[in-house]
C-alpha cells in the first residue's frame, strides 16, 4: 500500500512523499492518527501551489478511505481557515515535524525544512490517518554543518545560530517578532514581503533549481 501510494502521489505532481510515524508526538483529538503522509512540491508558494497541495491531500485521503482506514487532512500553513472544526487542531500539529519524521529533510538554522536535493524549497501538506504504513527513517538532527550563510545574510539579524535535533525541536532557531517587524518594514513586491534571503541564499537546492533555470 505504501508503494502505491507514494507513487499515485508521485504521478499526479508531488516532489517528495514520505512516511511518518508519530506515536508520541501527537496530543488530544489526533493521537489516535499516528501515522502522517507527508507530501512536498519544489514550486514558489501561491495560489497554485495550495491547489495543487489540496488536490494530492485529497488523493491521499480518498485512497486510504476506499482500504478502510481514517483520515484527517491538514492544510497547508498558507490556506489555514478560521472558525472551523481543523482550525482548532492548528497548535497541535506541524507540518515540519511529519516531514523531518519522514525523512524528507532537517530544520535548519533558518528555521525552515531543508531537503537534500530541493534545500528549503519545498512547500508541505500533510495527511494523518490510522493506516499501519511503514515509517520511512526520520532525520535527527540539522545537517546545515558549519554553514553560516543564512544567519550571516539575514538582514534582521533574526537568525540565532542555534540547531534543531528531533531531542531538541524547541529551540529558538529565529527571533520570529524581529523577522516579522523586518518584513512588515520593508517595501512590498506583488503584495508580498520582499524578503526571503534565508531561502535564496541557502546552498541546498540552489545548483537545481539554477540549473532548472537555465534549462527553460
Amino acid at each position: 500500500m505504501k508503494t502505491s501510494l507514494r507513487k499515485e502521489l508521485l504521478d499526479h505532481g508531488a516532489t517528495v512523499v514520505g512516511f511518518a510515524g508519530l506515536r508520541g508526538y501527537l496530543s488530544g483529538e489526533i493521537a489516535h492518527l499516528d501515522r502522517a503522509v507527508s507530501i512536498g512540491v519544489d514550486r514558489r508558494l501561491n495560489e497554485d501551489t495550495l491547489k495543487l497541495l489540496v488536490k494530492l491531500q485529497k488523493r491521499a485521503a480518498r485512497f486510504l478511505k476506499a482500504r478502510g482506514h481514517r483520515t484527517l487532512v491538514i492544510p497547508p500553513d498558507s490556506d489555514r481557515k478560521k472558525d472551523t472544526f481543523i482550525s482548532k487542531l492548528y497548535s497541535l500539529f506541524n507540518h515540519k515535524m511529519a516531514a523531518t519524521s519522514a525523512g524528507l529533510g532537517w530544520i535548519g538554522k533558518n528555521g525552515l525544512l531543508i531537503s537534500p536535493d530541493y534545500g528549503p524549497r519545498l512547500s508541505l501538506a500533510t495527511v494523518l490517518t490510522d493506516a499501519s504504513l511503514r515509517p520511512d527513517v526520520p532525520i535527527e538532527h540539522c545537517l546545515c554543518g558549519q554553514c553560516m550563510l543564512c544567519m550571516e545574510h539575514c538582514p534582521s539579524k533574526a537568525i540565532t545560530g542555534l540547531e534543531w535535533s528531533r531531542s531538541s525541536p524547541f529551540v529558538e532557531l529565529v527571533r520570529l517578532g524581529e523577522c516579522r517587524s523586518h518584513k512588515t518594514s520593508k517595501r512590498q513586491t506583488a503584495g508580498k514581503p520582499n524578503c526571503g534571503l534565508c531561502i535564496n541564499i541557502c546552498p541546498y537546492g540552489r545548483i537545481k533549481a539554477e540549473g532548472e533555470k537555465l534549462g527553460r
